[in-house]
């Protein structure tokens, strides 16, 4: 049987998420598939970074960019421009993930608070943008203009782990760290951390 802990939290006055916690599911005998939430630990489980890590991690993160000055109090609101993830620990992820679900929690759950630029998607836009000034689609707009829209902040973050085995087992310890940079200033406005460490007698791989 699964157990689910329900619990939420609002700030300041834009933002309410509603997040699920679980003690772990046990694997059941004649069952190929089970079917679990993303923030629970399943039967299949390692040491190192896993779904529930990632959206714990991510709300948090979301929940605190939202707190500080420089984005709840912004006379207009902030652009934001996401720059690699860099992963430091042992384990072979997706590291970029974390932004991923920090911004779609932004977006979706305080809308108008920050915006964000899709940098990854300049090649397509720089086409989109040629096919206009050669006229061979229709404009709303001068396509001679320069519309790209610069970033007012960087939003990044480091994976770092320490690991330790033995014939006992497997010990991992991992630190989530991301912050939030003045693109003007290279300051570092705003930056949170999450920690998590892990035992087991089996290690895990990972992709």
């Amino acid at each position: 049987m699964i157990r689910t802990i329900f619990c939420s939290t609002v700030l300041v006055g834009v933002l309410a998420w509603t997040g699920c916690a679980s003690s772990g599911v046990k694997n059941p005998s004649g069952v190929p598939v089970t079917r679990l939430n993303p923030d629970e630990q399943g039967f299949v489980a390692g040491t190192g970074i896993e779904s529930q890590d990632l959206v714990a991690v991510a709300d948090k993160m979301a929940r605190s960019i939202l707190a500080i000055p420089q984005i709840a109090q912004a006379p207009r609101p902030p652009v934001v421009v996401l720059d690699p993830v860099e992963n430091k620990t042992r384990f072979p992820i997706n590291k970029d993930i974390f932004l991923t679900r920090i911004r779609a929690q932004l977006n979706s759950r305080a809308a108008g608070k920050v915006i964000f630029l899709a940098r990854d998607r300049m090649a397509t836009l720089e086409r989109e943008r040629n096919l206009k000034r050669e006229g061979a689609v229709t404009s709303a707009s001068d396509p001679n203009l320069q519309e790209f829209q610069g970033a007012d902040y960087f939003l990044t973050g480091t994976l770092e782990g320490l690991s330790t085995r033995t014939r006992a087992g497997t010990s991992d310890y991992i630190l989530y760290s991301f912050q939030l940079i003045d693109a003007r200033t290279s300051a570092i406005v705003w930056e949170d951390m999450a920690e998590v460490k892990k035992q087991g007698l089996e290690d895990a791989a990972y992709r």
